[in-house]
Formats: structure tokens, sequence, C-alpha cells
């Protein structure tokens, strides 16, 4: 077996390093006691924790965030997982184009989508909407989906599915019993990174959302505008705690092998 040169393993470790280094100090700053953003290093305290459950605006702000990403990374399954199985399984002419077409979110940047969907949304009188929200985001975080949908679908073994359409079963009983649990951990990976994405979207949402359809992200932009202080970084932990539990969870039930790789 080849061993790893040292170089290499100084560099891995030195890019862990670098990756962690900012969360880390974000969560010792959580657990500080000092009205001010300070290390706890003389004295560690629950207080900004606390201080989340009463702001209102942070609970209202996480709850709303928590809706659109799930609302927009379903609405997301639910146009790319066709649209996937098309280009993974047919040629036909434009296939190219089309999905080039629905991975060209990827490319375009963020301003430059949120101020052509203010447009849109207030010519259609949807702006200011959670509907509006909702659409907007979808439109980000479908390319996400489409991309391991295609992966899924492509390594998917379409004999399988021809066995059993001669066997007499109907499309759609081949679809809900062969092709979907097949390629489902693909559309689950899929649907994960749409709601992470969609959870932390800030340039959009800073242009769509309104007053009242503040998300998180846009929250605590708006909050570090006029004060610097531990909650931001209380808040941040939270976030990232419940991050590391969904991570887990999905590795002790499905494996994130399956279900970040797309695998069928």
């Amino acid at each position: 077996m080849t061993r790893t040169p040292r170089i290499l393993l100084v560099f891995h470790a030195l890019f862990v390093v670098f990756m962690l280094a900012p969360l880390v100090m974000v969560v010792l700053v959580a657990f500080t006691d000092k009205g001010y953003v300070a290390m706890p290093f003389d004295g560690a305290s629950l207080r900004w924790f606390k201080a989340i459950l009463n702001n209102d605006d942070f609970i209202t702000a996480f709850q709303r965030s928590v809706g659109l990403a799930a609302g927009a990374a379903t609405l997301a399954v639910v146009l790319a997982l066709p649209a996937g199985m098309a280009i993974a399984w047919h040629r036909f002419k434009g296939r190219e184009a089309l999905l080039g077409l629905l991975l060209s979110p990827l490319m375009v940047p963020h301003v430059v989508l949120g101020i052509a969907m203010l447009r849109f949304l207030t010519q259609i009188g949807a702006s200011s909407t959670m509907a509006g929200l909702v659409a907007a985001h979808t439109v980000v975080v479908m390319p996400y989906v489409l991309r391991l949908v295609v992966a899924a679908a492509t390594g998917f073994e379409r004999s399988v599915a021809h066995a059993a359409e001669s066997l007499g079963a109907s499309a759609w009983t081949v679809f809900r019993r062969i092709e979907l649990p097949l390629i489902l951990p693909g559309v689950a990976g899929g649907w994960l990174i749409a709601f992470i994405n969609s959870f932390d979207e800030l340039t959009l949402s800073v242009f769509v959302a309104s007053p009242s359809t503040q998300t998180l992200p846009v929250k605590l932009y708006a909050y570090i505008a006029n004060s610097i202080d531990p909650l931001l970084a209380s808040v941040s932990t939270v976030m990232l705690a419940l991050t590391l539990v969904l991570m887990l969870v999905l590795e002790r039930f499905y494996g994130l092998d399956r279900v970040l790789g797309g695998k069928a």
C-alpha cells in the first residue's frame, strides 16, 4: 500500500484548520459572559443562548426560514425529478440546451438574479409575498436537485423497469415501486442540499424579501448593521448544531455517502 506523502498530510491538516477555525471561534464567542464580542476564557455563560428565547424576531425569522427552505426544496424536487429522469433516460433534440437552461442559475450572480426577480415579481404583483419568495428560492436551488437526480438516474439500470413493464406493471407502478425507490438517495440528497442553500440564502432574499417576510439570514444581516454582540454568535452556533444533528441522523439511518453522492 502506497503511503501518503508527508507534505500532503501537512497540507490537508492546514486546510482542515483553515476551514474549522472560524467556526470554532464563533462557537467560543457564543459562550462568553461579556456584553461584547470576547472569548470566554475568564468566564463562560449561557447568557446569549437564553437571549435568543427572549428575541421573538429571531425566532419568527427562523421559523419562516425553515418553512421557506422546506417549501422551496420540495417544489424544486417536484420540478427537477421529471426533468432529470427525462434528461438522463432519453435522447431528444434540445436535450443539452434544456439541461444548460435548467442549470443556468448556478452561473448567474445572485445579485443579478435578485434584481431580476424583484422586477419580475413586481410586474406580476407578487413582490413582498411569501409565495414570491418561495418561487425565487426554487429557481436558485433547483439546479442542485437536478444535478443529483440526473446522476442517480444515469446510474439506474433501466432493464429492471423494462422487466416490470413486460410483466404487466403500469408506468405509474413502475415509477412508484421501482424507479423512485432506486433513485431516492439522489432525490433526498438534492432536497437536503436545496434546503441548506435556501435556508442560508442572503443575497437574493435581500432584494425579494420585505419586512414582513424577512428570513433569518436577512434578519442577522440587518441586526449586525446596527449592533455587534455575542447574540449573533449564539444564533450561528444553534444553526451549526442543528445542521450537525441533521447530518448525524442522515448518516445513522441512510448514509451520507448515498444521500450526498446521489448513488442509485
